[in-house]
Parts: C-alpha cells; structure tokens; sequence
C-alpha cells in the first residue's frame, strides 16, 4: 500500500505537499479552538443556570419579608425605624438581583447582588434582635409560619449557592487555563463572581428563637 502511494505523493510535488500539510493543520488547529470555544460555552450557561435556581429562592425570601414586617408592625409600633430599615434592604436586594438575573457574568452584577443581600441580612439580624424584647409577637402563630417559612428559604438559598459557586470555580479555571485563556480572551468570556456575603456575620441566616 505504502509502495503504491510513494510514487503519487512524489508526483505531486513538495509545494503541494506543503499545501496538504497546512491545510490539514488549520482544519486540526480549527477543531481545537471550536472544542475550547464550545467548552467555555457550555460552562458558562452552567453558571447562569446554577445563578437561576439562586434567583428563585431569593425571589422567594424577597416575598416573605413584607408578611414579616407586616406581621411585626402590629407588636412593634415604636420600632419604625427598625421596621424601614428591613423593607429598604428588601428594595435594594431586589434591584440588585434583576440587575444579576440579566447579567450573571461579568459586571459585577453578582458581587453587588452579595453585598446587598448581606444588609439585607444584618438588617433582618437586628430585626429578630429586637422582636425577643416582644414577648406577644413570638407567641405569634402568623410570626411563626413566616419564621420557618423564612428559615426553610435561607438553607435553600445557601444550598443554591454553593451549586452555585461550584459552577464559577469551574468555569473561571477553564478561562484561565492556556490555551483556554486565549480564548476566552479573544471571544469575551469574562470572568464570574462568586455569589458571597463579606461579612462573617451576616452569612448566618437570620433566627429567631420563639420558644
């Protein structure tokens, strides 16, 4: 077989076999950077995928929160400030997670989305501070559903996440692997942020203690 072929390759010449020889080359580099391309695309709909389930539960405590407020209102008539205190972090939480939802990577969208849900928990903290001074409102059966339909959403919130975090780990490693990283640069992959509250505090999900 080798024998039959010699001769034909002869013939055609050493600038054609050159041709060959690069041609195949551009079509092998091709393949490859199609390979990474799809890779980096494929683990990038992960993070905004994993940020998805995130946005669930975060539009969920976002609508347990009036209940709560409402439901402390009527025990609470002199903790207003406190009170506003809470249902501002709300609003402020809730812009920044449509403004994550719509870009979760890149623009920091997601690390401004962590820094608002931390005040918004360190503003529910101080919130359930203050309730153990109401001795009427924890004996409340409506403030009790909402405490444990809130303490049910923040482990759920924490389990999506880590998921979460997990996706951007891999995600950002791929980026900045070479020949990854090449591109990514080329084609704009920007790096994820990991979805974190700053302060230790204020990573605890809120408790209250209606015993």
């Amino acid at each position: 077989m080798i024998e039959s072929t010699l001769p034909v390759i002869l013939a055609l010449g050493t600038g054609a076999i050159i041709a060959i020889v690069v041609v195949a080359a551009v079509i092998l580099i091709g393949a490859i950077v199609i390979g990474m391309y799809n890779s980096l695309v494929k683990d990038r709909n992960r993070v905004k995928n994993a940020f998805a389930q995130i946005d669930v539960q975060l539009k969920r405590r976002h609508d347990l929160i009036p209940n709560l407020v409402e439901t402390a209102k009527g025990y609470m008539a002199h903790e207003k400030s406190t009170l506003e205190e809470v249902t501002q972090a709300r609003n402020h939480a809730m812009a920044a997670a449509k403004a994550a939802s719509s870009n979760p990577v890149g623009g920091g969208t997601v690390k401004a989305l962590s820094a608002a849900e931390g005040a918004l928990s360190g503003a529910l903290g101080r919130l359930m501070v203050t309730m153990e001074a109401y001795p009427d409102l924890k004996a409340s059966q409506n403030m009790m559903q909402v405490q444990e339909e809130l303490t049910t959403t923040e482990n759920k919130v924490a389990f999506s996440r880590q998921a979460y975090n997990d996706s951007v780990m891999h995600y950002n490693v791929r980026r900045e692997q070479f020949p990854s990283s090449i591109i990514a640069g080329m084609f704009n992959f920007a790096e994820a942020d990991m979805f974190e509250i700053e302060n230790p505090e204020e990573k605890k999900a809120p408790k209250v203690s209606f015993s």
